[in-house]
């Protein structure tokens, strides 16, 4: 089953997805889509407006408070970086400000010159969850998205101390959604994952390749620190990304980043700098 927050010329409402079909399911909230197993029972049992996905605005899913992220969590990303396997998960943090939806712009500020695309699997907790054992921390994922970490390489890398959550903080540098997949049955260390540029296959990976899987980025973030139903966590992303490359590939005005999961969809979105 797959959920998403989306308006049709008014407030923000939540809907279950039947192949290209939205069924509404009511108002969303002020946090979204929180996928704990209370709210797939209420999208299971929907019966409301039933309405053509192209004629509804797709917005991003969820409004967290504390968007995680991972750093060098695939082997060859950590490699294409010329970086050592890190012996823990490497944590940064994504102020909820830079989120956008699907189809918004990419808009790059005049200071970044070396801006870069991460096609990343995210993972939407459904329940609290403190110090979690193995199965706390699978039971606490309650939904799959997608998340384009969008990386100012140059705040990121090129400023004292590594500025990473500025860089990957900008406004519109959080592409999120479209849907979130029910994480029921899923096998989290199979999901694929693509990301293409205008069109181009630039990275193309499963979290197979995760050196830290998702279990055991939850059981490590929630040591000493409460995770909550609608957190979201940006699992890392494969080798490919634009900084690694040879010539580098940046992102430009009139691209368009597209990135998709299996099981969840295709996010889409176009880039634009800023005038």
């Amino acid at each position: 089953m797959r959920a998403l927050r989306y308006t049709i010329g008014g407030d923000a409402r939540l809907g279950r997805l039947d192949d290209l079909t939205v069924v509404d399911a009511g108002p969303a909230g002020p946090l979204g889509v929180v996928p704990s197993p209370e709210t797939w029972r209420s999208l299971e049992a929907a019966d409301g407006d039933r309405l053509p996905l192209g004629d509804v605005t797709v917005l991003y899913p969820t409004e967290p408070r504390k968007i995680m992220a991972i750093g060098l969590n695939y082997r060859d990303h950590a490699e294409e970086s010329e970086l050592e396997i890190p012996p823990v998960p490497v944590v940064f943090a994504k102020w909820p400000s830079s989120l956008i939806s699907p189809e918004e712009p990419i808009v790059v500020p005049r200071e970044e010159n070396r801006p870069d695309y991460e096609g990343e699997v995210a993972v939407i907790l459904g329940r609290d969850v403190y110090r979690a054992d193995p199965d706390q921390a699978r039971a606490a994922v309650g939904g799959i998205t997608i998340v384009n970490d969008v990386s100012g390489r140059r705040a990121q890398l090129e400023t004292p101390l590594r500025q990473f959550t500025l860089g990957k903080s900008f406004d519109t540098f959080t592409p999120m959604g479209p849907f979130v997949q029910n994480a029921d049955g899923v096998d989290l260390e199979r999901i694929a994952i693509e990301t293409r540029v205008s069109g181009e296959v630039m990275q193309s990976s499963s979290t197979a390749n995760l050196i830290f899987s998702i279990i055991e980025i939850i059981e490590y973030l929630s040591k000493g620190m409460t995770l909550y139903a609608g957190d979201v966590i940006a699992t890392g992303t494969p080798g490919g990304v634009g900084d690694s490359r040879e010539p580098r590939r940046y992102l430009h005005e009139g691209d368009e980043v597209e990135i998709s999961v299996s099981g969840v969809g295709t996010l889409r979105n176009p880039v634009k700098l800023e005038a």
